[in-house]
């Protein structure tokens, strides 16, 4: 009758928890301990309340209250589905303009957002890989970071050691970084390994890479790059004055771009220039280039 009593109680005291919570995988003991060590006031006795009422699933589920007794959290760790939302992330796009998205579809704090993101991510832009991503609804801008960094980083680290062997951070930042210029300049995927044997024959013979994309960066993502706008544009960003990759990727990347930056085709081109057909004319010399602007401009 003691052992009903207590027991009695013990179902009805008070969990704290936020409204959406990450089920790690792992056995039923494993999967208290986890939330016990993440500041869930779970223990041994929950375990077995749990074997009673199912297995939780692995993934985000979404409580939707701060404070609950103990049966009805177990009954929502055991029984919820995640309400979802899709988030998508385009190939080429910045940030800025990404979080200013989400923010107002998921109701999420924009500054909050960019907080997190700069307190864990590895690199300033592009450490979100272009994708299509589902999440809770409720999900806090800490939570959503930690997933979408925690998601690219495997997707990253995957990539890598299957190239290099390893996944140095450094190294993939260039990648990264070229990846990210080939992501904005190219008109499709088949375009990206040529777009990237431009971008290296310049660099090897320490030509200025003289590129609209990487003046796209940040807010400036959909704004016309005009002869002003490079003129008045002192940041590293603009290869019409300096030499080199930009300092950090510009815009988040795909698949394909990131083969391209590791993968160039061979070629000795070192100009390219839209035609009337939306993609790109592509030669080896300033006289052929200038016979494509010609032939642009008076077709």
């Amino acid at each position: 009758m003691v052992l009903i009593i207590s027991l009695a109680f013990y179902i009805t005291l008070p969990v704290r928890s936020t409204q959406t919570l990450y089920v790690p995988q792992g056995t039923i003991d494993g999967i208290i301990s986890q939330l016990a060590k993440k500041g869930y006031d779970l223990s041994i006795v929950d375990s077995y309340l749990i074997r009673i009422m199912g297995q939780p699933q692995q993934g985000w589920i979404f409580i939707g209250e701060n404070m609950l007794n103990r049966i009805d959290f177990l009954h929502k760790l055991t029984s919820s589905k995640a309400m979802i939302h899709k988030v998508t992330l385009i190939p080429g796009e910045t940030l800025d303009i990404f979080f200013d998205e989400i923010s107002k579809n998921l109701h999420l704090d924009k500054e909050r957002l960019w907080k997190y993101y700069k307190e864990y991510a590895k690199y300033p832009e592009a450490g979100i890989y272009a994708d299509t991503y589902y999440v809770p609804v409720g999900i806090g801008e800490k939570h959503l970071i930690h997933f979408l960094l925690r998601e690219s980083e495997k997707r990253y680290k995957a990539l890598s050691e299957k190239i290099y062997g390893n996944y140095d951070p450094r190294q993939w930042q260039k990648i990264l970084t070229a990846a990210s210029i080939i992501q904005k300049e190219a008109a499709n995927n088949q375009e990206m390994p040529l777009i990237a044997s431009v971008i290296y024959n310049r660099l090897k013979k320490g030509m200025r890479l003289q590129m609209d994309g990487t003046l796209n960066y940040g807010k400036y993502s959909h704004t016309k790059v005009t002869p002003q706008r490079i003129k008045e544009d002192n940041s590293t960003f603009n290869t019409y004055k300096f030499k080199g990759l930009p300092p950090s990727p510009i815009g988040a990347v795909s698949l394909s771009a990131i083969k391209a930056a590791v993968s160039p085709a061979k070629t000795s081109y070192l100009y390219f220039m839209k035609n009337h057909h939306g993609t790109h004319d592509f030669s080896k010399t300033f006289k052929a280039h200038r016979q494509n602007i010609q032939k642009k401009k008076h077709p």
